[in-house]
């Protein structure tokens, strides 16, 4: 069973293809007929970057989707084509090897949908909730399911070897383990107080941007605002404001009017002076972000994927790489223990644990530099993570090593043990 029909539990039910005869997804929404926004993806209708890394993955578990995104309009963007201003100043140019693939969130939803329906022992309950887990403290065996709407039907029990919860940032099933008398699942709590204020514009004739993207970055703290242009199917641009607490966009056209003037640089704004809106603009509140320790406290037969396990500050758009992350360990726990029981649920969930720590420590490392976050890290090795950080973006704005070796960390494609290789580490030092 897997809990949640959105982009980590769609991968989560093709990961474990083959080792069960019936893979059911659950999903609260109904499917739209073409890619569209829908109400079960709030965050749907924001700007979205897939890492690097989660392009990799996402290739690796579909073979064949990145030409299928192109075909759907997706453009490919390297990563030196993106205008990234930082906390330190504009990033460098460099011969940049990574690339991403930028479209709008249906768009992504909507092929992996598409190829996760090949499978045949893969089936779909739409339109219904979960409202109960089966089992008892010592292990899930199960859910319970209602059909949604205004007449709701009778609850339906289905009895499952393994559940997945996919249901992302405002999954119950915490309450539903607490139902079960299991025991609270540890977890972290940062809360940077996070808003967001997104519009789809047509791309104007002739636009420069002197790239294919912009990002404007947050720099604490004196400028908690930042914002992001992609590039999007269409020949539009998708872009999003966002802002820490107390300097959140505020509603609507003239909000997002009012916070564009705000932020450190001028490109965006200027960009969009000719661009004839294709939307409405929409708001966005992500919540804190929270890291559930499903490795340390969990009964048997669960698992927690994407933002049911680790939720992020969206700013950072580490959400759906690590999703895809999740995923991938599923897939490999399944193929070393062939099949989906207690055990390889356990060692999915360590492994889990394991592919969001990075991405949640850096993360809230740089959620800590603002002084209204609350629940983020201290004391004296932030404080020299910080130091050592800054030194980076000073670097990274001047030596094409460093800032090929940033990107490549924030894209998680490596770990930040590369910032410390010594051709990385030489360079930082010498600026």
């Amino acid at each position: 069973m897997v809990i949640g029909g959105g982009l980590a539990g769609l991968a989560a039910a093709w990961a474990l293809r083959g080792f069960a005869e019936r893979i059911v997804v659950v999903e609260r929404d109904r499917y739209p007929a073409e890619a569209a926004f829908r109400a079960g993806v709030p965050q749907g209708r924001h700007a979205h970057l897939v890492l690097e890394a989660g392009h990799r993955a996402l290739e690796e578990m579909m073979p064949g989707i990145k030409a299928e995104l192109t075909a759907a309009g997706a453009l490919r963007v390297t990563t030196s084509e993106v205008k990234w201003l930082s906390s330190a100043g504009w990033m460098a140019d460099y011969p940049a090897r990574m690339a991403f693939l930028s479209c709008t969130r249906p768009v992504l939803d909507k092929l992996v949908l598409d190829r996760v329906r090949t499978e045949a022992s893969i089936e779909f309950l739409e339109g219904t909730d979960v409202v109960g887990l089966l089992g008892s403290a010592g292990a899930v065996t199960g859910v319970k399911v209602r059909e949604r709407g205004p007449e709701r039907g009778e609850t339906h029990d289905i009895a499952a070897e393994l559940v997945i919860d996919a249901a992302g940032r405002s999954t119950a099933v915490p309450k539903l383990l607490a139902e079960l008398g299991c025991r609270p699942v540890p977890e972290e709590r940062v809360d940077a107080g996070v808003a967001y204020s997104s519009r789809l514009f047509h791309r104007p004739a002739g636009a420069d941007l002197g790239g294919q993207a912009v990002y404007l970055q947050t720099k604490a703290p004196d400028a908690p605002r930042m914002g992001v242009l992609l590039p999007v199917e269409g020949d539009r641009w998708i872009v999003s404001l966002a802002g820490m607490r107390g300097a959140e966009p505020e509603p609507g056209e003239e909000g997002f009017t009012k916070h564009l003037a705000g932020l450190r640089d001028p490109l965006l704004r200027e960009a969009l002076r000719d661009a004839e809106p294709a939307g409405e603009v929409r708001g966005f509140l992500p919540g804190p972000g929270v890291r559930r320790h499903y490795e340390r406290a969990c009964p048997d037969g669960l698992v927690a994927v994407g933002d049911a396990a680790s939720t992020f500050n969206p700013v950072y758009g580490q959400g759906v790489t690590v999703a895809l992350f999740c995923a991938q360990a599923l897939r490999r726990t399944a193929l070393r223990h062939g099949g989906i029981g207690h055990v390889t649920a356990r060692e999915a969930r360590r492994a889990i644990a394991t592919a969001s720590k990075n991405p949640w420590v850096m993360s809230c490392a740089e959620d800590a530099r603002f002084d209204t976050t609350t629940g983020a890290p201290s004391g004296a090795l932030l404080r020299l993570q910080h130091r050592f950080l800054d030194k980076v973006l000073a670097g990274a704005t001047r030596d094409p090593v460093v800032t090929e070796a940033f990107h490549e960390v924030l894209s998680l494609v490596a770990p930040p043990s590369l910032l410390f290789r010594p051709s990385v580490l030489g360079a930082v030092l010498r600026g």
